[in-house]
């Protein structure tokens, strides 16, 4: 797998940084982007930022290669990931929650119609 999904000497690296840091700070952007009705494109934009965020991080704390095009987009791969169910996460949240004679939740990630 090194090589493929990570540059660092250890796996563990690559979880802390990418999955660990990043994931929290791409469950977080979503769950803001939900808060503040922002749309699915615009989520996408921010984890592209973020994407080279983490790619910063890997580079100064861990000499990884700053420009690469593989790892960034293995890293914001994951980070869109994590971005997006936290977003879908807090919607389905807000929608059962606000709007609760109109929605129920029917998944973790979704809601349906309230049968009248």
């Amino acid at each position: 797998m090194q090589g493929i999904l990570y540059e660092e000497q250890s796996i563990w690296q690559f979880f802390f940084v990418t999955c660990l840091l990043g994931g929290w700070a791409a469950w977080m952007t979503g769950k803001a982007s939900a808060q503040t009705w922002r749309t699915f494109p615009q989520l996408f934009a921010y984890m592209l930022g973020l994407g080279i965020g983490i790619r910063f991080i890997h580079h100064a704390l861990f000499d990884g290669t700053m420009f690469s095009l593989h790892y960034y987009i293995v890293d914001t791969i994951v980070l869109m990931i994590l971005g997006f169910v936290g977003y879908q996460y807090t919607r389905t949240n807000q929608m059962v929650t606000q709007y609760n004679w109109l929605y129920e939740r029917a998944s973790l990630l979704s809601w349906k119609r309230v049968k009248s």
